[in-house]
């Protein structure tokens, strides 16, 4: 069962949030009434880690997207004539 602790509990009594953490599951921290955050386990880090998918934007700028695509960096790129009319 997730508990609830205001912030200013949680900071006054972190080692008792810590072992509820570890013996109980999650423990959600509350501020001015509103969930804030959640102290979880590292097992329970780590496994959330391993099912979290990459965004696109590191999908686009990993080494395997990039092939032989050379990049220029920024600012260096090409630019386009302007066209009177």
């Amino acid at each position: 069962m997730n508990k609830h602790w205001a912030v200013q509990d949680a900071k006054a009594k972190f080692s008792e949030l810590l072992n509820a953490c570890l013996e109980e599951g999650p423990q959600v921290v509350t501020k001015r009434g509103h969930e804030a955050a959640v102290l979880i386990t590292i097992q329970e880090w780590n496994t959330l880690k391993k099912l979290a998918k990459p965004s696109l934007k590191s999908l686009l700028l990993s080494e395997q997207a990039k092939g032989d695509l050379v990049l220029p960096k920024r600012g260096q790129g090409a630019f386009r004539k302007s066209i009177k009319l």
